[in-house]
């Protein structure tokens, strides 16, 4: 890649792929539930990861760039991690609040790291692109936060 953006474009694939992870887990984690409000909480997340991704990828595509598609690989072993883990514990709710946690706290660190590698970019200073992942990063840290009460809660009630 030959753009003056390569490095910022860098970063944000790296995100989009972590935004797929999201979504990619959240969706199975709807479906290893049995309670109804989680299976929906869940599958709102998925949909919000989704989102998050498309909007990296137009960013992407803005700043001359071709955006990830797909997953990465350390989530696709994740969560052939989870389902085998799910399997194990009969889709217990706290064993797959606390995977998903998990999986929240590597998208933060993602995030951060993200945000990090962008303050050090000339061309991503003073552009919409790091604004744009802040926003991102505090909606998974809300979304980290409120998985967190919920395996808490589970973890009351067994």
């Amino acid at each position: 890649m030959t753009s003056p953006h390569k490095d910022v474009i860098s970063v944000l694939n790296e995100l989009i792929e972590f935004s797929k992870d999201g979504e990619k887990g959240f969706k199975t984690s709807a479906e290893d539930v049995k309670n109804l409000e989680l299976k929906s909480y869940f599958v709102q997340r998925a949909g919000e990861c989704a989102t998050a991704a498309a909007e990296l990828q137009h960013q992407v595509r803005a700043l001359g760039g071709d955006p990830e598609t797909s997953t990465s690989v350390s989530g696709d072993l994740h969560r052939g991690w989870v389902n085998l883990k799910s399997m194990l514990t009969g889709k217990d709710e706290e064993a797959v609040l606390n995977e998903v946690e998990r999986g929240e706290d590597h998208a933060l660190k993602a995030y951060k790291d993200a945000l990090e590698k962008l303050a050090k970019l000339p061309l991503a200073a003073g552009s919409e692109v790091i604004p744009m992942v802040e926003r991102q990063y505090h909606g998974v840290q809300r979304n980290h936060d409120q998985v967190k009460a919920l395996r808490n809660a589970a973890r009351a009630r067994s």
